[in-house]
């Protein structure tokens, strides 16, 4: 547990980051981890103000059985599907979390204070489903600083419209490339506009736009060695930033312009930038990577608790590091694409595993809680 005072000598970094106008999200969630009141803790004394889930998060909770033995005995006795059992405990971690984040969310006119919950994987690429999975999300968790995630697939851009259009905030998930990227913001944009056209208040809606960076260095950092010239493995480490840095460059775009000003006057919401996957990958860079070359104002960093933690310990903010370094990430991307690694496969690629790497982890999850709804226990002994 972190005591106030070893918060108040650590949490430096984390203060100027907040300062900088950078939103400080944990990117994890259990039950341990509320009912012990280290999610109450993180926020009092690092800054935090918002949680994310996933997928793959809620599969390494309630995988690990720890704090859901009694509600998956009694889910059992009631006879309940698996589909049914995971959505039972999942929603109540994060109405739960959004107990947690209220005053939060009430400090800061509902900006912040907000918990995430995807809708089901599996149904990336089906729109009717999603904006129907999306309503039941909103009516369970039943909290008003709940976010429902819809992944930016073809199929997720219309259910965000419409989802929107009902008054329910949203974070969009799995955004990779700056094309896709512009299609979320329409979306959001058309979203508002169906909710105007309804008469509901815009105020009261929300969106972020989780804009995934560790994954793309991955990629392409596997390709630039693979490559392994000097001019190649020069350019490692720098295209997710680019990328991130663009996408915000395009975020200042939209959100200045006339349809989107048209909107504002009615106290609309400007749609936030998330940097989602802020963890890095690769052990040769500095850990908090992520998080230092992407302070802007107006956005959100979603990070898991050792990025939190590392940030805290040894983070380095000065100051906005990205509104300076558009020119500079165009080069970069450019340099990339004449190596012949073609940006459009890569992001393409990476919109693939995502939704496939979040199926299978929602499986993963379905398995273990049917073994323990048969009596073997969560974790299957």
């Amino acid at each position: 547990m972190i005591t106030v005072t070893e918060a108040s000598a650590t949490a430096g970094a984390l203060k100027r980051l907040s300062d900088e106008g950078v939103s400080i999200w944990l990117d994890d969630l259990s039950r341990s981890r509320i009912a012990s009141g280290n999610l109450a803790e993180l926020v009092e004394t690092r800054h935090v103000v918002g949680v994310t889930t996933n997928p793959s998060i809620f599969q390494a909770a309630i995988g690990s059985g720890e704090g859901y033995q009694e509600q998956l005995a009694d889910l059992a006795v009631r006879g309940v599907t698996v589909d049914e059992a995971v959505r039972m405990m999942t929603t109540a971690d994060v109405r739960a979390a959004a107990d947690v984040l209220r005053p939060v969310y009430d400090a800061t006119g509902g900006r912040d204070g907000r918990v995430s919950i995807e809708v089901d994987p599996r149904l990336a690429h089906d729109t009717t489903a999603t904006v129907a999975e999306a309503r039941q999300l909103a009516w369970l968790v039943d909290r008003p600083n709940v976010m429902i995630k819809i992944p930016a697939t073809e199929a997720g851009l219309p259910a965000i419209t419409e989802v929107i259009g009902a008054g329910i905030s949203v974070n969009v998930t799995l955004i990779f490339s700056l094309e896709r990227y512009r299609e979320v913001m329409d979306a959001y944009l058309a979203g508002l506009e169906k909710a105007q056209a309804a008469g509901l208040d815009l105020s009261a809606v929300h969106s972020v736009a989780s804009f995934f960076v560790s994954r793309v260095d991955s990629e392409i950092d596997k390709r630039l060695t693979l490559l392994g010239t000097d001019e190649a493995l020069a350019l490692k480490g720098r295209a997710a930033l680019a990328n991130a840095r663009l996408a915000y460059e395009a975020y200042e775009q939209v959100f200045s312009g006339e349809r989107w000003l048209a909107l504002s006057g009615s106290r609309a919401n400007k749609q936030r930038p998330l940097w989602a996957s802020t963890g890095v990958k690769d052990p040769a860079y500095k850990d908090t990577l992520y998080v230092e070359d992407l302070v802007a104002p107006g956005t959100v960093n979603t990070m898991p608790e050792g990025t939190l933690n590392a940030t805290a310990d040894h983070g380095r903010i000065h100051g906005d590091t990205v509104t300076g370094g558009y020119a500079q990430a165009r080069a970069d991307l450019a340099a990339v694409e004449r190596l012949g690694i073609s940006y459009d496969e890569v992001v393409q690629q990476l919109e693939d595993e995502g939704v496939a790497k979040f199926e299978t982890a929602w499986q993963d999850l379905l398995d273990a809680v049917t073994k323990s709804l048969n009596g073997k226990g969560v974790d299957g002994e």
